[in-house]
C-alpha cells in the first residue's frame, strides 16, 4: 500500500527554495510540492497546464494579461503556452499538479532550474 503523506509537512522540511520534490503520482501527472520565495523566472510551458495551490503563504503570478494573487487554500491553473513567473514576497509554500513531462521552468533554463531526477530525489 502507498504511504500516507502531508503535502504540508513535506513543504515545510525542505530546506531548499524552489526545488520542487515529487510527492505523488496519479497515471500521467506529478504531485509536487516546492517551498519557493521571491521570483523564479519567466517561462511557460508548451504542452502542459500546471496547477498551483498555496498550502501556506501568499503567491503572485505574474502573466502578461496581469497577475494572479493567491492565498492559503487557494488554486489557480496556468493554461499551457501561458508565460508566467511565480513570485513570492515571503516564504510560500505550494503544491502543484503537472504532467509527468513538464519541464521546471519550461523553455527557460536557469540557476534555479531542477532536472526530473532531481524533483524525484528523496525528501
Amino acid at each position: 500500500m502507498p504511504p500516507v503523506v502531508s503535502p504540508k509537512a513535506v513543504a515545510a522540511a525542505l530546506t531548499e527554495l524552489w526545488s520542487p520534490r515529487v510527492v505523488g503520482e496519479v497515471d500521467d501527472v506529478y504531485v509536487k510540492v516546492a517551498k519557493v520565495k521571491g521570483s523564479l523566472a519567466w517561462h511557460s510551458h508548451a504542452n502542459e497546464d500546471e496547477l498551483f495551490f498555496i498550502l501556506k503563504g501568499h503567491l503572485r503570478i505574474e502573466m502578461e494579461s496581469g497577475p494572479v494573487e493567491l492565498d492559503e487554500g487557494q488554486m489557480f491553473v496556468v493554461p499551457k503556452g501561458v508565460r508566467h513567473n511565480p513570485v513570492a514576497e515571503n516564504e510560500c509554500h505550494i503544491l502543484l499538479i503537472e504532467r509527468n513531462t513538464a519541464q521546471h521552468t519550461g523553455d527557460v533554463k536557469t540557476g534555479k532550474t531542477r532536472s526530473l531526477a532531481d524533483q524525484l530525489r528523496p525528501v
